[in-house]
């Protein structure tokens, strides 16, 4: 079963396809925008393609991935966001990531928002993690707004990241 389409005051969370991979491949290869992913500068075309493609097996995995952030007044492509937990993953995450064009709209608040009751109410999560690469602040104020309390820190994939969490109310 697809994903649900989710909507929130300025954005709807619809899932990722390869429609995307022109919008998506200029997101993962701007340098600016993957300092700040586990990809650690500008992702070429091939890799964005082959991401893209693990962010659609995923849902067929696990039945969920991260959705196309779209501007509902625009139909813009502005980033990805939502759950996230591939094999051996400490546990269910939440991430986000946009255009960088769309950073300082309040759209990774806005969508992190959703995708945490997405994993609350839809999927019956007991525990939300988000992992936040060291040095990125502004993921960490998302984190901070949308209620995950600082856990500590941990090395995914090499990176170092601090844990942010929260458990359902």
């Amino acid at each position: 079963m697809p994903m649900e389409v989710v909507e929130t005051e300025r954005l709807i969370l619809r899932p990722l396809s390869g429609a995307d991979f022109e919008d998506y491949a200029a997101m993962l290869g701007d340098p600016e925008v993957g300092r700040y992913l586990f990809a650690e500068g500008a992702m070429s075309r091939e890799d964005s393609w082959r991401n893209l493609a693990l962010m659609l097996g995923h849902e067929r995995l696990r039945g969920f991935t991260n959705w196309a952030v779209v501007e509902k007044s625009t139909g813009r492509f502005a980033g990805r966001a939502g759950p996230w937990q591939p094999l051996d993953w400490p546990g269910l995450e939440i991430g986000w990531a946009l255009a960088r064009e769309h950073w300082g709209k309040g759209y990774a608040t806005e969508a992190a928002r959703a995708a945490l009751r997405y994993c609350f109410d839809v999927l019956g999560a007991e525990e939300v993690f988000s992992y936040v690469r060291e040095g990125n602040d502004r993921s960490a104020r998302v984190a901070e707004r949308i209620g995950h309390e600082l856990r500590g820190g941990t090395v995914l994939r090499g990176v170092r990241c601090h844990v942010y969490a929260q458990s359902r109310r």
